[in-house]
C-alpha cells in the first residue's frame, strides 16, 4: 500500500492539492486494504486517515496499519465535522474530492461545515488513473478468478437442457461460482436465450434453453474484490445457418482485435479494427455496444475500448499491464444475439489470454 500511497500522492502534487477525501469503495479498498463498505480516506503529503464508524473500527486496524484511525459518530461527529476537525489539524485550505462519488447531498453537507474556510475541488479519476495498470499482486488476483470463472462455465454447460428456464441456468452459474472459490459472481449472471440474446443486459427469466437457437451467457467470479468477466454463446441442438455465419462474423472481430492489442494502441483503435470486420460481414447494424473495458475492483473500469467521434483524438494509449475485456457483440432484435468475451493482459510483447473457456 505504501507504493500506492506515494503515487497518489504524486498525483495530488500535479494538481497542487496538498489533500483529497477519498469517498469512492474502490479507492478505499485500494489504497488502504480497508474491505467495510462505509467509511472514507483522508490522505495529505505526510498523513493517512482512515474514517469510519464503530462498526468497522476493529477490522480497519486489521485491514489498515498503515492508516491512522479516526471514528465517526453519527450524531456527535458526522463524517463532515471530522474532516473539518481534520482540515484544521492539518492546516489545509484546499481538499480534492471525487466527484463521481459524492452526491449533491453530501457536498453541501461538507461545505456548510468546512464553512469556505476550506476550498472543495472537484476531481475526477484520479485514483481511477492509478488503478488502469496492475500491480503482480492483482494480476494474480485476475487470473485466480478469470480460472474460476472458466472452470464453472465448464461444470455447468453438460449440465444445461432444453427444457431449463434462463434463471435455472443463471442459478446453477452462480452455485458452481461459489463451490469452486469464488465470494461471489462479479454482477448479476446473464442467461439470454432466443431473441432475449439480442438485448446485451438480458435479465434471465422463464423462458426456456430451447433448442437450435442462440444463448448468451455473461458471467464472472469476484475473488478478493477482482473480477472475472466471460462471455460465451452456446446452442443446445444444432445451429441455423443465421447462428453459424453471426458467430463466425464476432469471432473473426474478437480475433483481430486481440491481435492489434499491445502497449501504444490508443484505446479506440482496437474498437475501430472489430467494428470494422463486423461492418464487412454485413452486421453494422447489429452493433450495440464497445469493444471493451477494464476489469479489476470494478466490474467496468478504464481503459475504455470505444470508439471516438470523428473529430477527437484516439484516445490514451494501452500500457502494459492493463487489463480489459474484449467483447464484440452482434444483436439483432428478429432473430437473437452473438457476444464473445474473454479478459486480456497486457504485455511488452502484445497481449496474454487469461480466459480460457472454450469458445
Amino acid at each position: 500500500m505504501h507504493e500506492r500511497l506515494q503515487r497518489l500522492r504524486a498525483a495530488l502534487a500535479e494538481r497542487d492539492l496538498p489533500a483529497m477525501l477519498l469517498t469512492a469503495p474502490t479507492s478505499r479498498r485500494y489504497l488502504s486494504g480497508f474491505t467495510g463498505s462505509a467509511g472514507a480516506l483522508l490522505i495529505s503529503a505526510e498523513a493517512a486517515f482512515l474514517l469510519t464508524d464503530g462498526r468497522y473500527t476493529v477490522r480497519a486496524a486489521a485491514e489498515a496499519p498503515a492508516f491512522t484511525l479516526r471514528e465517526v459518530r453519527a450524531a456527535l461527529k458526522p463524517m463532515p465535522k471530522l474532516v473539518a476537525e481534520l482540515a484544521v489539524e492539518l492546516n489545509l485550505t484546499r481538499l480534492g474530492f471525487e466527484a463521481a462519488a459524492m452526491t449533491v447531498a453530501e457536498y453541501q453537507q461538507f461545505a456548510q461545515v468546512l464553512d469556505k474556510t476550506v476550498e472543495l475541488v472537484a476531481t475526477e479519476n484520479v485514483v481511477e488513473g492509478l488503478r488502469m495498470v496492475k500491480d503482480a499482486g492483482e494480476i494474480e488476483l485476475l487470473r485466480r478468478a478469470a480460472a474460476i470463472t472458466d472452470a464453472a462455465l465448464a461444470a455447468v454447460l453438460p449440465a444445461l437442457t432444453p427444457e431449463m428456464t434462463e434463471r435455472e441456468a443463471a442459478w446453477r452459474i452462480e452455485v458452481a461460482l461459489h463451490d469452486l472459490g469464488a465470494d461471489g459472481p462479479s454482477f448479476p449472471i446473464i442467461v439470454a436465450a432466443g431473441r432475449n440474446s439480442a438485448r446485451p443486459h438480458h435479465e434471465p427469466g422463464h423462458d426456456r434453453l430451447g433448442e437450435g437457437q442462440p444463448i448468451i451467457i455473461d458471467m464472472g467470479a469476484r475473488l478478493n474484490g477482482y473480477h472475472a468477466d466471460l462471455t460465451r454463446t452456446i446452442v443446445l441442438g444444432q445451429p441455423d445457418d443465421t447462428f453459424r455465419t453471426v458467430y463466425a462474423a464476432t469471432l473473426e472481430a474478437q480475433q483481430a482485435a486481440i491481435r492489434s492489442l499491445r502497449p501504444g494502441l490508443p484505446w479506440s483503435e482496437a474498437d475501430a479494427i472489430a467494428r470494422q470486420v463486423i461492418e464487412t460481414a454485413g452486421y453494422g447494424r447489429g452493433i450495440a455496444h464497445s469493444l471493451g473495458h477494464g476489469v479489476g475492483l470494478a466490474i467496468h473500469e478504464a481503459p475504455w475500448l470505444r470508439i471516438t467521434a470523428p473529430d477527437a483524438p484516439p484516445g490514451p494509449p494501452l500500457q502494459v499491464g492493463m487489463v480489459t475485456s474484449v467483447e464484440p457483440g452482434i444483436y439483432l432484435p428478429e432473430w437473437g444475439g452473438v457476444r464473445i468475451e474473454d479478459l486480456v493482459l497486457i504485455t511488452e510483447e502484445g497481449c496474454e489470454l487469461l480466459s480460457h473457456a472454450a469458445r
